[in-house]
């Protein structure tokens, strides 16, 4: 009987295969039936195999490609543990064959087929999942005979080479793979082997991006694809699908996470633990398997401080990459929730942040969350944080996006009773000046976060009225750091009081806050404010009129309330207010014009006719 390999070298003689190969396609549902289950049921129908791959396409007829997908799937399940990794050396043939040598030869030829075959089929599952011609059905289907070979792993361990090669193709696509991860995310990164071995493929493909190391090459296809980023120079679609990808994986929690639930039958294996560098381990001889330990709390807390590990060297090494702008953004916002929660050592961040926040603009409000937390409970140290934090005080960050998460943390930045007195000043000062400039809803939120700046510091409760010359006798903290020019002209005398008057001293253009001459100035801004067209604003800085410097009889303003408000908003609340006496208009004869003859002398009102009829009755009474 002839051997199944030495069938593979006959020429391929079926009719099904001639059909086939000359582009005939006439196969149909139920032939492809009839081929699955003679390849299921003997060896002696093995050539039917690359029959049935050749179906295995996203352009292909879905039941037709369903079909053959899952006849593959049921061939190869059993056969999965004897197929050779493609990492493994074929056996060198004996250079005396026997008989025995030559039927051994003869399996490890049809080993060696077997992994090829199985290798197309790996890609064709590939490729259907990310293909955007593929129907949802067949997509979810390949995606779980993907996971399926991914849990048959040797010895029941998680085969992280298919992984690896599955999430180093979705990188590399040039197709939208938003719905593939949607079904990717949801089903299976809630497993605590599949979230560890996604941070650490991710980790793999994000430094061969880095460092363009063509070792991650592993077919022409992927050769194509990074000629192609490099014509283009750009990194972005791949950048953008890393970033998909963290961010769907959640992080471990180990406070919350009630059991281990791992996807393969031994989870993270103690030999891949052992792949880790004495560094990151908390002790090389404590393995991590499957094992009944006598506590599963130490179980469960080692493998969360593995995780973490490579939860963090993902994010980091993504991080190091050059960010789409749209991105970079999404990182920012999220950063203080998503990242720096889970992280062993969050100060690692902070270049990132500080670099970020040194950008200004919208991407300086973004970074301040993170910075924040670093600054307030990680040590960091961040000697111009109100320099930076001065300078982001401008029109458009009152209409900014993430607006109401910076107005919140502006509240609490300047809560500090060891904040100095010219600082506090000049903030409130330079928001005052804001305020004449910015929409309603931005002066909703610059009085309350004046009204908390003097009620906090009573030292510079001054500036609410500040006579004409009580400015030169007051010592401040900052008389040292007045330009020459000044100093000289206040010391001399040579600047009168006359010279002063309708001037404000105050220089909203200094970025230092030392050197803007707030305690100089008041905050003439906020009387303004009384006669504002908004009734909302008119009505809401009658608060500052109360004495702030009695805490017993005042309350702090809560700028959350005020912090996400807009036109509309402002609007909305003006409509639903009742008003309990509405003005009523009398006039003892209908107007026909908007104005009267008698108040503008010399000009008429209204149309010739009525003009015409008023002359002549003036006339008549003229004559009588």
């Amino acid at each position: 009987m002839a051997s199944p390999a030495k069938k593979r070298k006959q020429p391929q003689g079926n009719e099904e295969r001639r059909k086939r190969r000359s582009g005939g396609g006439t196969l149909a549902l139920d032939d492809l039936k009839a081929l699955g289950h003679q390849l299921l049921s003997s060896r002696a129908h093995i050539n039917n195999l690359p029959v049935l791959l050749s179906f295995l396409s996203p352009s292909s007829p879905v039941a037709l490609a369903l079909e053959s997908l899952i006849s593959i799937q049921s061939f190869f399940v059993p056969l999965f543990p004897e197929i050779p990794s493609s990492l493994s050396v074929p056996n060198k043939r004996s250079e005396a064959p026997t008989d025995d040598g030559e039927e051994k030869d003869v399996e490890l030829v049809f080993k060696d087929w077997l992994r090829e075959r199985f290798g197309e089929f790996l890609n064709g599952l590939i490729e259907i999942t990310v293909s955007e011609q593929s129907v949802d059905a067949l997509r979810d289907v390949a995606l779980d005979a993907i996971m399926d070979f991914v849990k048959l792993g040797k010895d029941g361990r998680f085969h992280s080479a298919i992984y690896h090669r599955f999430l180093h193709r979705i990188v590399r696509a040039t197709d939208a793979v938003d719905p593939l991860l949607d079904l990717l995310g949801p089903k299976y990164f809630k497993y605590i082997d599949v979230r560890y071995f996604t941070y650490t493929s991710m980790d793999k493909i994000i430094k061969s991006f880095e460092s363009s190391n063509t070792n991650e090459i592993v077919s022409v296809y992927d050769i194509l694809i990074l000629l192609l980023l490099l014509l283009c120079s750009s990194m972005e679609f791949p950048v953008r699908i890393m970033y998909n990808i963290l961010s769907r994986c959640p992080p471990l929690e180990a406070e919350k996470e009630q059991s281990c639930e791992m996807w393969s039958q031994l989870g993270i294996s103690s030999k891949e633990v052992g792949k880790l560098s004495s560094n990151d381990l908390v002790s090389d001889a404590e393995p991590v398997n499957s094992r009944k330990v006598d506590s599963d709390v130490s179980l469960s807390s080692h493998i969360t401080k593995k995780i973490k590990l490579k939860f963090a060297k993902a994010w980091i090494s993504f991080l190091k990459l050059p960010l789409p702008v749209d991105v970079y953004k999404e990182v920012l916002a999220s950063l203080h929730q998503t990242i720096i929660p889970y992280l062993a050592n969050p100060s690692i961040l902070c270049d990132f942040l500080t670099t970020s926040y040194d950008i200004g603009g919208v991407v300086s409000v973004m970074a301040l969350n993170g910075l924040f937390i670093l600054m307030t409970q990680h040590g960091l140290e961040y000697p111009k944080f109100y320099e930076k934090l001065y300078a982001l005080l401008t029109p458009e960050v009152f209409m900014a996006k993430h607006r109401a998460g910076f107005f919140q943390l502006l509240d609490i930045c300047l809560k500090s009773t060891y904040l100095p007195a010219y600082l506090a000043a000049t903030f409130a000062k330079k928001l005052s000046r804001l305020a004449l400039s910015v929409p309603p809803s931005g002066a909703l939120i610059i009085i309350a976060v004046i009204h908390n700046l003097l009620r906090r510091h009573p030292a510079i409760n001054f500036l609410v009225h500040q006579p004409i010359g009580d400015e030169n006798d007051r010592d401040t903290s900052v008389e040292d750091d007045r330009s020459g020019e000044d100093a000289r002209e206040s010391d001399n005398g040579h600047l009168s009081l006359s010279a002063k008057l309708g001037t404000d001293p105050f220089n909203i253009q200094e970025c230092d806050p030392a050197k803007s001459n707030a305690m100089r100035s008041s905050l003439w801004e906020i009387e303004t404010l009384r006669h504002h067209y908004s009734p909302a604003v008119s009505r809401f800085v009658a608060s500052l009129e109360n004495d702030l410097t009695v805490r017993a009889k005042t309350s702090e303003v809560t700028v959350a309330d005020f912090s996400s408000g807009s036109y509309a908003t402002v609007f909305r609340e003006e409509v639903r207010r009742r008003i309990k006496q509405v003005p009523i208009a009398f006039y003892k004869v209908i107007p026909s014009s908007l104005f009267d003859n008698s108040e503008f002398p010399g000009w008429t009102f209204g149309n010739q006719q009525n003009d015409k009829q008023e002359l002549n009755a003036r006339q008549n009474e003229v004559t009588v």
